[in-house]
Parts: C-alpha cells; structure tokens; sequence
C-alpha cells in the first residue's frame, strides 16, 4: 500500500487554507455518545455502586457482585512493583525520579505583603484535597500516565488521589499497578468509561468524590469528563495526539522519519507534521518513511495517520519555518537544529518543545521529567502542560488596617455608587473614618 503524505508549500497562494483544512479536527463527539454517556452520569449519580457493577460488568465483561470485588489494596499495589523484572522496575523507578525532582520546580508558596498603613495582601496556596486519576487500560497500558498525572498532585500535597482503571476481561497489567505504588496513589478502582468518570464527579458509597478528574480516555470518557466539569474540574479535553518537527535539513532523515511515526502509531487521528527550508530534504524523510514503515509492528495505523493528517512543508527559511510553528501551536514540538536557543524566542505557543537533533518526543513520553499531558488541536495558544499547579488553588489574602479601610472605603464608595450599588457603597463608607 502506498503513502500519501500531503505537500505544502508557503510559496502557494492555497497554503493558508490547505493548512487550515489539515489541522482542522472536530473533538465533539456525536449526539448518540452524548446521550449514552448522560445516560450513564444519570444512573451513576442516582444508584451510585449498582449502576457502576452493571456498566463494569456490561463494559468490561466482568463477573463481579459487589464494590470490594472492583477495588484493589496498597499491598497489591506493593507486589506488583516488587515483582516487576528488574529492568522495568529500575526504569519506572528512574522515570519517577526524573518526574518527581522536574515536578518539585513548579511547587508555589504563599506569600503576603504589608503597605504603609498597615493593610496586608496576599495570597494562600492551598493543594485540593481529593483528585481523581483516569488511567486507559485493556489492549493500551500506559504505566507513564500514572506517573505524569499523580506525581504532580502528590507533590503539590494532594492528601487523596484515587485511580480508576478500566479491565476488560479482568485483566490487570502489573506495571500500571506497579506505577501507581510508585506514585503515590491512595486507592484503585478496576473501573473505566463513562461510569468511573460519574463516580469520580458524584461519588458513590465506595467511591469517594473528588475535586478534579485528570487523564486521558476514549470518547466516552472525554464526553463524561465534559459533561461534569463544574461538578468537578477537569484537566482538559484531549484531540488526538501531535508531533511538529522543524529541521534544517542536516538530521539523519531516519532519526525524522521515525520521529513522526513516534506519534502516528498512536491512532489513525494522530498527527505527524515535518517543515523544513530543504526540499530535498523532505524528499530524504519521504523515502525513509517509505523504507521503515514496513519494519514497524504498528506500520497499518502508522500508515493510515500519515495518509489522513500528515504533511511534509516547504518553507522559505528558519523564521517562516516558526511563524508555521505557531500557527500551528502543536503538542509536541521538536527543534531539529544546529542552535536551537537561537530559534526558542520565536517560539510563542507550544505544549511542549524537544531541542536539539539529539532530543527525540519519545524521551518526554516517558522519562525527561517534564509532564507529557499536554495540549493539542492549537489550544497550546492558550492552555500550559499538566502540572503542580493544576493541583493547587490560591486564595486571595485581604486584611485591612483601620487607616486602610478608610482609605479604600473611599475609592470604593465612588464606584459602588457608580454602579447604583449602595449596599456595596454604605457597606465601605461605615469604615470610612469620620473628619
């Protein structure tokens, strides 16, 4: 079968609208999953662990006649890490390390100040007490994933993180249980789908309810996580996974080639872009790709990306190659360049940036330290990787001397009547100390 890679080119007058039609991507799910996973969210909250055994049991084709059965203890947790292979356990191990001291940076203290008057500002950081971990399981067994999303809350000081799993078949994968003893997880449900995110949101008799549901799922569980944000928040609605590599041109063309099927394995949805000033150099990936594809044990989802959202693009020079980057502003970003400092200052909006030839995507999957939760479909415009902070809240600090309120009390007054809100305007005069 042949690939088909799209090729665009700057110098065209379609470019802007053939990248437009790329890029674009409909994360919404349809009506009929709409009404399935309200459904779901509505037994869920009104039977709680019943209607969670049935979905578990209808979903996942279990046999199970109770909660006890859906959960798993600390000590399983336990064994599954001690009787990993020694090479798995002393890689999860080194990822979690790297993951945990990258996460230590992002921690935010409290702070306070006191003007003249004596009247004190400031802010209380505060970690949320309880989150919930949605972790994929079955075919697709993401150890990583339990590091990136419970590392952080951990550290952050979160007291509670409950994991929900789905097992279909009953199938436990011991390195997802061994990364949750790892991590730090308090409790692991065997549950997934539209049912754990419910019960995560509403809580049930078992399941305790959280603050905020992290992690990434099918479309159902994308469609519950937005259907209960205000409920509970959420970490964000993911799009399909994205690789952006910008080369020079002087990087092996295998090293770029498997790059981009370093995503495009993911699903058929996944996207796998190269921009490059060098046409031949394009050329070059374009039969790597051709010659690897075949070795690769996921080459029918490989090649069935690339054909779909792939696109090798022709740029001028550097600085169009970045101003492409950020129209763009993929997920993943790789720097393939002799300097890539020299560039990083054009680059304004990316989830996360990979410098350097030597700086493959795979190493921040897994193990650099940096989260691999990321933001995709162009909302890396406005949206930051997971991390510390989205496990913490800050509360504003106002306490005002006697001097200051009567200071303030003034300013106030004027805008609260300026607003025709007396109650606000008499409420700060009372404080407004008398001539």
């Amino acid at each position: 079968m042949t690939i088909e890679i799209r090729r665009l080119d700057t110098n065209e007058n379609d470019f802007s609208s053939e990248l437009e039609t790329l890029l674009a991507w409909e994360s919404v799910s349809d009506k009929q999953v709409q009404t399935i996973v309200t459904d779901i969210l509505d037994d869920v909250k009104t039977r709680g662990d019943a209607a969670v055994i049935e979905y578990s049991n209808r979903f996942d084709h279990l046999h199970v006649e109770n909660m006890d059965q859906l959960e798993l203890n600390q000590e399983q947790l336990e064994d599954a890490l001690n009787t990993l292979p020694a090479d798995q356990r002393h890689a999860l191990l080194a990822a979690a390390d790297r993951v945990r001291k990258y996460h230590d940076k992002q921690k935010q203290d409290s702070w306070q100040y006191t003007e003249e008057d004596g009247t004190l500002l400031g802010q209380k950081v505060t970690p949320l007490d309880r989150v919930g971990i949605y972790v994929p399981g079955g075919k697709a067994a993401y150890p990583s994933s339990v590091l990136m999303n419970a590392i952080p809350a951990h550290v952050a000081g979160v007291q509670e993180i409950i994991m929900v799993v789905p097992t279909p078949g009953g199938e436990l994968n011991q390195l997802v249980l061994a990364a949750a003893a790892v991590a730090g997880v308090s409790k692991v449900f065997t549950v997934g789908g539209a049912q754990a995110i419910a019960a995560l949101a509403y809580g049930t008799a078992t399941v305790p309810k959280v603050d905020k549901i992290v992690g990434p799922g099918n479309i159902f569980v994308a469609t519950a996580k937005r259907q209960v944000f205000g409920t509970v928040g959420i970490d964000m609605i993911a799009g399909p996974s994205e690789i952006l590599v910008v080369c020079d041109g002087k990087t092996d063309p295998d090293w770029i080639a498997m790059d981009l099927f370093s995503q495009a394995e993911h699903d058929e949805d996944a996207q796998a872009i190269l921009i490059s000033p060098d046409q031949n150099f394009l050329d070059q990936v374009q039969a790597s790709i051709e010659k690897l594809l075949p070795t690769m044990a996921r080459k029918d989802i490989i090649r069935a990306s690339l054909n779909a959202r792939a696109a090798l693009i022709k740029v001028k020079d550097m600085n169009e190659a970045c101003e492409v980057s950020n129209t763009i502003a993929p997920e993943h970003l790789e720097l393939s360049v002799d300097d890539p400092q020299a560039l990083l200052p054009q680059i304004r909006h990316a989830g996360a940036i990979f410098m350097g030839r030597h700086t493959s995507e795979a190493l921040g999957d897994y193990c650099a330290g940096p989260n691999h939760v990321l933001p995709t479909s162009g909302t890396a415009r406005f949206s930051s990787p997971l991390g510390v902070y989205d496990f913490q809240k800050r509360s504003s600090l106002i306490m005002c001397s006697p001097e200051g309120a009567s200071e303030l009390g003034k300013i106030a007054s004027v805008l609260a009547r300026g607003e025709q809100l007396e109650g606000h305007a008499r409420s700060a005069e009372y404080r407004i100390k008398k001539q």
